[in-house]
């Protein structure tokens, strides 16, 4: 459902950025900090008096309320007490009020409380002679009623076979579309039938928020801290992950995204690949110095939903997991090295990673999050045609490499690994096993305890397709994925161990003392979750 929703700008899809304009346009305009203009908006987002969505004009308008109030950082209200959208808005400003916890959210009254998962038989069914159907059942589910093929759900065990004997397809498997995203079974139904996330197990990926094709699950945003920011004069400078490229219409256009966030009010902008490039050559040497003599295998550490499902399902193994920083956080602290006092966003296409950027264990250096939807949000509210920009000429970042770039795509992190590793070792055979989806996560990490991938590199991608294919993403993954590797040909470097700032690994390590290089690999689930108390209060 991600993957066919995702690139097509759908009614939803309106509603959404939009309603990231709107709240980015009050930001930037709203001088004396009332925010009156708040209450206002969903009467500007939904106008008039006929539904256009769903059953009420006024259930729309409340829907889109709550999403005013995540897109601020602030908690839902729910729909049991009479309350204004401008509620709490003065906090909204301080960077404390976005991270009450959860970072992703139900919106109960949107919920369209869709039937778990079940085998139905359609008005296909044609009641042949055969009966395929009630043959291969194996718990006696299946009889006829009126001429026509009946479940009985309490027997039914979801084996699907009833449906793969099916001559005529008469049988459905019906499935809720966020429960059929969600990798880590986190989601659940409430006494109403509404889905409900289980935050003990929810690692943030955010797949189930652009699977609801009913916009009922939505993320925190910190737009507004991040304008707040800039509004305040200080330096804030934007730091864009590998896939950015494509994600507000243009193939690069290198020039011109620094024209568009220098129009914002960014200080400055640098490409994440550049950490990419470090993440790479650290993992490169934690492999050759870890792999078989201290842990049987490697995996990767810079998708933090896969890490931290990794190390929350498989804790004996934790060590397994590399220690390299991610390129969020590595890029974040080469930034702060030469400003200081910087506020440093990182703008991608990740969820997890506005939890990534909260965790205790390691700081990392990065003060606010923002998604491409954001991005694209702010842009719009300040009237930036990206593509229409002048820009300067310039072509490239001029810094990462071909592998750095390739981060974004899955496979990539384990190519740019073993390209590095072959740069000093080039007949050492890397064994290598990657996954995408955290489904498909999961089934190689018990394969890999069980000591089938001894010696390997394991990738992990909790999205299918890689960091193209994260939340905050835009366009469709296909052509996101083309268009990155495309540009990442441009580069002149194509091993990450060519990047110029690689001898930053050294001070690394040279500031490092053992005690965090194990604070990196034995941080757990719970440095990166909201407080479940919390949590289950304000959901």
């Amino acid at each position: 459902m991600a993957d066919s929703m995702r690139g097509v700008y759908t009614s939803l899809a309106k509603i959404r950025r939009t309603v990231f304009r709107d709240v980015a346009r009050v930001a930037y305009e709203d001088d004396d900090g009332v925010y009156d203009e708040l209450d206002d908006l969903p009467y500007k987002i939904i106008s008039g008096d006929v539904a256009t969505y769903r059953e009420s004009v006024f259930l729309e308008r409340a829907i889109v309320g709550e999403r005013i109030r995540l897109a601020m950082g602030l908690p839902l209200q729910g729909g049991d007490r009479p309350a204004k959208i401008s509620e709490g808005a003065a906090e909204a400003a301080k960077p404390e009020t976005y991270y009450q916890p959860p970072l992703i959210n139900i919106i109960n009254f949107a919920c369209n409380a869709c039937a778990e998962e079940q085998y139905v038989v359609s008005n296909l069914c044609q009641g042949c002679l055969a009966h395929p159907c009630r043959e291969v059942c194996p718990k006696g589910a299946i009889s006829f009623v009126d001429k026509k093929a009946y479940i009985d759900q309490e027997k039914c065990i979801k084996c699907g076979r009833c449906r793969q004997v099916c001559p005529y397809t008469a049988i459905a498997h019906w499935e809720r579309p966020c429960a059929a995203a969600c990798g880590m079974n986190a989601i659940g139904s409430d006494d109403q039938g509404r889905a409900t996330i289980d935050y003990d197990r929810c690692v943030s990926c955010g797949q189930c928020l652009v699977s609801c094709p009913f916009g009922a699950i939505a993320d925190k945003s910190q737009i507004f801290q991040v304008i707040q920011a800039i509004r305040s004069g200080e330096e804030v400078i934007a730091t864009v992950a590998p896939s950015f490229v494509g994600q507000f219409g243009g193939r690069g256009n290198v020039d011109k995204l620094r024209e568009a966030f220098k129009k914002l009010g960014f200080a400055g902008v640098e490409e994440v690949a550049v950490g990419a490039d470090l993440c790479a050559v650290q993992e490169a040497g934690y492999f050759l110095d870890e792999v078989p003599d201290k842990i049987p295998f490697m995996a990767t550490s810079c998708c933090p939903a896969w890490s931290v499902m990794a190390k929350m399902e498989f804790p004996e193994h934790a060590e397994c997991v590399s220690m390299a920083l991610t390129p969020m956080v590595l890029t974040a602290r080469l930034i702060r090295e030469h400003h200081p006092k910087a506020k440093i966003v990182f703008v991608g296409p990740c969820a997890a990673k506005k939890l990534e950027a909260q965790r205790k264990s390691v700081k990392s250096e990065v003060d606010f999050v923002l998604t491409f939807e954001e991005m694209a949000g702010m842009m719009e509210a300040r009237g930036i045609e990206y593509t229409k920009l002048k820009g300067d000429g310039s072509t490239d970042f001029d810094v990462a490499s071909q592998d750095g770039r390739g981060f974004a795509v899955a496979g990539g992190v384990a190519k740019a690994v073993v390209d590095a590793i072959h740069k000093d070792h080039p007949d050492l055979e890397v064994k290598v096993e990657a996954a995408e989806g955290l489904d498909n996560c999961r089934k190689m990490m018990k394969q890999a305890v069980k000591g089938k991938f001894d010696g390997y590199l394991l990738e992990g991608m909790a999205c299918p397709g890689g960091c193209v294919a994260g939340a905050g993403t835009i366009q469709a993954v296909s052509k996101s994925a083309a268009q990155v590797r495309a540009y990442a040909k441009k580069s002149p470097h194509k091993l990450a161990t060519e990047n110029m700032y690689n001898t930053y690994l050294d001070v690394l390590e040279r500031e490092a003392d053992g005690q965090r290089r194990r604070d990196a690999v034995a941080e757990t689930a719970e440095a990166l979750k909201p407080d479940p108390e919390a949590s289950s209060s304000e959901a």
